[in-house]
């Protein structure tokens, strides 16, 4: 054999695999499915190692699954909408799509370079109307259920840039072009009623074992259920702004605190606050723009100053029946609840801090048991368990007894009621961008707002040269697009001119990638059933929230159509950790990306596969060092030399089994250590998906190779390049059957993490039909178990001795071994035996409990 060119073996490979059309897959009754699937990718240009981490993850568990004997969908695709593409095209004077679909034929190669496994027959693209017909097909579907619908919402505005912004350009308040305080403003919008289905996505969330607990978490905060109580605090004087209200609702979990609410708290974008800023001072009008233009996510998050200002106006408190001012404040949102809370400074932290900033009264209304509060001396609000004082009819009773009794008297009372309230809001779904999904309404002066016919879908994205990013929707200034007729009276009609936010493409292509090409529904409910769900799904945490309980809504969606009978779409998921190099996460605009292709180019694919999975386990970061990589491409180049020096000895058929043969000690304790090493990379990459270990594992087993080589004369540890390849030669049958075996399973199971160099191992130990076909390597329990181990024994929790015994010894010899043990009979010298205790499990351990 040559010396080991990974570049000329990759090639050869990855051009077999295509001619092959290897990785095709088609439905199979008689096979158990496997759909592995990573989060598919945005086509922003080249990949860099950040980017392909989780696809060699994905890759590496697809390949084990098919040596095992599964029929595995491993498909990818593109997440091909989105603002950057429209960003680029503003900037540099070219067309999205040309932008969109260069940058896909890049990443595409660089994927195909590093052999990733995809089945590139079902590939998609969500910027191809044979895609994003389903988008509107579905949207059209939900429309009729009512889980569409349209109403007027806050957008972010730039009043020199005249234009509409996504949140992510939005800067620190400013407009990410100009650097002008955003603004916001109200448009009408559409929405996904996915608060129709807020408690079944949180009751799912209890029936996904295999998912990270960090990502289940932050979804069921995200949900956010809350169980409480909706009162109307009356205005106290006639409003005269044209406010449609005379009233302001608040949700609260804490009605028993109701007495101690000494004001009111409106967001800047609650309909009472807009319509007093039309009549209000200058003052009135600048805090509250300013307010507006502060980056909302920094709102959401708690992450501003807190400020406040007032509106000179009062609410009664319906307990107290006492007038309580009505402030504007930053950290209430509009989006949130009713954006009106009741402050109650002596019992939440954040009225606390507030309430003193602006010497507002704090009144206790709940006493803990023990030393009394003072509300003078306050430092900190009390949110615990108590009693109720200063509350009236309450005073007195429990806290929590006061909050059933308080909740019955509101709705007694006509001012309140028990209600739930979730922090999931509708998804607003209208992007006022042209790289989208064209929404499927036209509106008609006669019929109001109209569905296009599903036969009429897609409603194609037109063709534009050129457009600036200002103004409305672009799609709003191409009248042949604009124009158009009604579908139900054939009456000239506008379509609307959003296209949809991209999470809808992402929301459901798991489905789309079980049937890529059905060109009359959006997948075929069959194949959807023998595919669906996807058994092990990768990506980043940062999709925890959005993408993955969208995904979760269409899922339900797309049953209660009756497309599918799944309700959760995932059923494993693992989150990989970040690519850091110089400590920062890798990204271009840090300027510390690692191109994949530059390391292949040096190391070969396999090299750069096996460093990354090798480094970390999947879900932890790592931090790039070039020395880690060319250390796995040395473990490589040890292996390939360990087959070339042994293919001629072992290669080809007609060898026996080790199990033909009586075998010496070091043939013995090589076997027991392929055994074990198959037992352990087996059960490493699945179930628990500990690719590092299982590396480690394979150059555990290459240092025993390279050890008992040099005892029996036939692997040297290392040569020169120009040293000739003679070796010694091996006498014995037996030992070229454990070599053979221990060989051949280190090829096949290295095989997921360095495909290219074991198909070309494989072939040159004499096989046909390539690893796949080799299937998996099998181990005996009975070999793998250690002949002998050692346990360790405990004397009142301290180790005393160790006793060396057989592996499968009983628990009662184990005790007695371990009782007339020199070392421990010193130890219990003139003390009682009271217990003694032995532990299972792969760590066996003694512990004597003795006074």
């Amino acid at each position: 054999m040559p010396e080991y060119k990974p570049q000329t073996i990759e090639k050869k490979w990855q051009e077999r695999w295509r001619a092959q059309r290897t990785f095709e897959v088609a439905e199979d009754s008689g096979k158990e499915k496997f759909y592995c699937l990573e989060m598919f990718a945005y086509p922003s240009g080249h990949a860099h190692v950040g980017h392909v981490r989780n696809y060699m993850i994905g890759d590496v568990v697809a390949r084990m699954k098919r040596m095992r004997g599964f029929n595995v969908l491993h498909p990818f695709g593109w997440d091909a909408f989105g603002l950057p593409a429209e960003n680029a095209a503003i900037a540099n004077g070219t067309h999205p799509e040309k932008w969109t679909f260069d940058n896909i034929a890049h990443m595409k190669g660089q994927l195909q370079r590093i052999g990733i496994s995809y089945d590139w027959s079902r590939e998609i693209a969500t910027c191809l109307p044979d895609y994003y017909r389903w988008n509107q097909w579905l949207f059209v579907k939900m429309l009729e259920r009512g889980l569409a619908y349209r109403r007027r919402s806050t957008v972010n505005w730039c009043p020199s840039c005249q234009t509409v912004l996504a949140n992510e350009q939005v800067v620190d308040g400013a407009c990410w072009r100009c650097g002008t305080p955003v603004q916001t403003r109200e448009l009408e919008q559409w929405f996904f009623r996915i608060t129709e289905y807020a408690d079944e996505l949180l009751e799912g969330i209890d029936r996904l074992p295999e998912w990270p607990e960090k990502v289940l978490t932050m979804q069921r905060n995200w949900i956010g259920k809350s169980e409480g109580a909706r009162v109307t605090f009356k205005l106290a004087e006639p409003d005269s702004a044209g406010a449609d209200t005379d009233g302001i609702d608040v949700f609260t979990t804490r009605i028993d605190t109701i007495y101690g609410a000494n004001f009111i708290l409106l967001s800047p974008e609650h309909p009472l606050v807009q319509a007093w800023s039309g009549a209000a001072d200058p003052a009135f009008r600048a805090n509250l723009q300013r307010f507006q233009a502060q980056d909302r996510s920094a709102r959401t998050l708690g992450e501003l100053e807190k400020e406040g200002f007032p509106t000179g106006r009062s609410a009664i408190n319906p307990f107290t029946r006492q007038p309580v001012p009505i402030w504007v404040a930053n950290f209430v949102l509009g989006e949130y609840g009713t954006g009106a809370v009741m402050g109650v400074p002596a019992h939440d932290q954040r009225d606390f801090e507030f309430a003193r900033k602006y010497q507002l009264p704090i009144t206790v209304v709940v006493q803990p048991n023990g030393t009394p509060l003072s509300e003078s001396s306050m430092t900190e609000a009390y949110d615990g368990p108590g009693k109720l004082v200063a509350s009236g009819e309450f005073t007195g009773l429990p806290a929590d007894e006061g909050i059933r009794r308080m909740s019955e008297a509101a709705e007694a009372r006509g001012i309140g009621e028990r209600t739930v309230q979730y922090r999931l809001k509708d998804w607003g779904i209208s992007r006022q961008r042209y790289w989208g999904t064209p929404i499927p309404v036209v509106y008609c002066d006669k019929d109001g707002i109209v569905a296009v016919p599903p036969d009429e879908l897609p409603v194609e994205l037109p063709k534009v040269a050129a457009f600036s990013g200002r103004g409305d929707s672009p799609l709003a200034q191409i009248p042949e697009f604009l124009n158009t007729v009604c579908p139900e009276c054939g009456g000239p009609a506008k379509r609307e001119t959003d296209t949809m936010d991209t999470f809808v493409d992402s929301s459901w292509y798991f489905y789309r990638f079980c049937d890529p090409h059905n060109a009359h529904l959006p997948f075929d409910p069959e194949k959807v059933a023998y595919w669906g769900p996807v058994d092990f799904y990768s990506g980043g945490v940062e999709h925890a929230i959005l993408h993955l309980i969208y995904s979760r809504f269409f899922s339900r969606v797309y049953r209660d159509v009756g497309l599918t009978g799944i309700d959760e779409p995932f059923t494993r998921l693992l989150t990989q950790g970040m690519v850091l190099k110089s400590g920062q996460v890798m990204s271009k605009s840090k300027g510390n990306v690692v191109d994949p292709d530059d390391m292949i180019q040096k190391y070969g694919a396999d090299a750069l596969r096996l460093y990354v999975m090798f480094v970390a386990p999947p879900e932890k970061e790592i931090e790039w060092t070039d020395a880690g990589l060319e250390g796995s491409f040395r473990f490589l180049s040890r292996v390939w030399r360990l087959v070339d020096q042994l293919a001629e000895t072992i290669g080809g058929s007609g060898i026996p089994g080790p199990g033909d043969f009586e075998l010496n000690d070091d043939e013995r304790a090589l076997r027991r250590k392929t055994h074990e090493t198959i037992k352990r990379v087996t059960q490493d990459l699945d179930p628990r998906v500990h690719l590092n270990t299982a590396v480690s594992g394979l150059m555990e087993l290459v240092n025993e190779l390279y050890a008992f080589g040099a005892k029996t004369n036939c692997i040297r540890a290392g040569r020169e390049q120009d040293e000739p390849l003679a070796v010694g030669g091996v006498e014995r049958p037996a030992t070229v059957a454990v070599l053979k075996e221990a060989i051949e399973a280190l090829v096949l199971m290295l095989s997921p993490f360095a495909p290219h160099m074991s198909e070309e191992l494989w072939e040159t130990l004499g096989h046909t039909g390539g690893v796949t076909a080799a299937g998996w390597p099998q181990y005996q329990e009975s070999v793998a178990k250690a002949a002998e181990i050692v346990v360790p024994v405990q004397v009142n929790g301290k180790v005393r001795g160790r006793v060396t015994v057989p592996a499968d010894i009983a628990d009662e010899e184990l005790k007695a071994l371990a009782l007339a043990d020199p070392h421990i009979v010193k130890h219990l010298d003139g003390k009682t035996v009271r217990k003694v205790l032995v532990t299972s499990g792969s760590s066996r351990l003694i512990s004597i409990v003795a006074t």
